[in-house]
């Protein structure tokens, strides 16, 4: 196998491991929503798995989904160097995986009765930890709405118009919900999961839709 060969198989598995970032994120999570003890999704975020005995496998689902999109940017650059999406996109799905690193390294503070004897409602003021994880989830979830606009780009200009469509509609949709689990507090969990189903389904999609490409060419 020539070194062409070889940087080709690369590229393909590290777009593969962007693929593989919302089904594994969502499936942990969802198994998790079902079975630990005093967890609602109504109200309590998926970061607050993070929390309790258990919460080493939502923390090592953060930081491994995290690892696999940063492995997915380099892919990402690998493939679209010198065209468009090449730096801003990649940087962009770079930042979502950092977001995502940072998310898992320090844990949201409990609350709203999760884990089992917090407080039945949110803490009475984020601690610095809880901080670090909030800005960690704002930089992966605005990286990822802003990539939507950069692939926005790139599909309007091949022009691939469904693509173009999806990335737009993500891009909106995302921080509508966010805002949505504001005024709505009591679904406040499951909206921002939707929030986040879109983001990592939109990065799954690319990156799916951007191997099938580079194996095209």
């Amino acid at each position: 196998m020539g070194a062409d060969s070889r940087g080709s198989v690369l590229t393909r598995v590290l777009l593969a491991c962007g693929i593989v970032t919302g089904p594994l994120f969502f499936v942990v999570a969802i198994i998790q929503a079902f079975t630990r003890s005093g967890y609602d999704i109504r109200r309590n975020a998926i970061s607050q798995l993070s929390l309790g005995d258990l919460g080493w496998i939502q923390i090592t689902s953060f930081l491994l989904t995290g690892l696999l999109a940063v492995g997915c940017a380099i892919g990402v650059r690998r493939m679209l160097k010198g065209r468009q999406g090449g730096a801003w996109g990649a940087l962009l799905i770079g930042t979502f995986g950092l977001g995502l690193i940072v998310a898992g390294i320090f844990p949201p503070d409990p609350g709203f009765g999760f884990p089992p004897g917090s407080p039945a409602g949110p803490t009475a003021s984020m601690s610095g930890h809880a901080s670090l994880h909030a800005l960690g989830f704002f930089i992966s979830m605005l990286s990822a709405i802003a990539d939507s606009f950069v692939f926005l780009r790139r599909f309007g200009a091949l022009p691939e118009r469904g693509w173009a469509s999806y990335s737009v509609a993500s891009g909106v949709a995302a921080p509508v919900l966010i805002v949505l689990s504001i005024l709505f507090m009591g679904w406040s969990g499951v909206i921002v999961a939707l929030a986040g189903a879109v983001v990592f389904g939109w990065v799954s999609a690319t990156s799916a839709r951007l191997r099938f490409e580079h194996s095209q060419a």
